[in-house]
């Protein structure tokens, strides 16, 4: 039987290694090698509900490392030494390098702790890109 093409699609999962600037709708297993909150804003017993979280995560997997931005709820997830699972991912450029990041389209999914060892070696983000403008003729 011919597959139909609304049909749910197998995710395919991405290595950190394949990551490339601008692109999207990455599905990872990761682990979070460190956790670090980069901005906290809101108190919870103040009158504004919403409180704004960042932190920067650095998380990996067997072929690099690159650091995740975690917002809010995604914070609690972002454990040192767990191992999740990021649907829908997307690249951000952040002064000239990738960062990862989980919008309102995407989902964190914390997992059974994964069986690699991060390739610490290969930071994605310490790599630098010069951001070309491309004319078009």
């Amino acid at each position: 039987m011919a597959e139909s093409k609304s049909g749910l699609r197998k995710p395919v999962f991405t290595k950190i290694e394949q990551l490339r600037p601008g692109t999207s709708g990455h599905t990872l297993t990761v682990k979070v090698v460190s956790s670090k909150m980069v901005l906290q804003k809101g108190r919870p017993d103040g009158p504004q509900v919403r409180q704004m979280r960042i932190a920067e995560c650095l998380v990996g997997d067997e072929t690099g490392m690159i650091i995740f931005t975690a917002r809010n709820d995604q914070v609690d997830l972002m454990k040192e030494g767990s191992t999740v699972v990021l649907r829908n991912a997307k690249i951000d450029m952040f002064k000239g390098s990738m960062r990862l990041a989980v919008d309102k389209w995407g989902r964190v999914e914390v997992t059974e702790p994964a069986s690699f060892s991060v390739k610490e070696d290969n930071n994605l983000s310490l790599v630098e890109y010069e951001l070309v403008n491309v004319v078009e003729e």
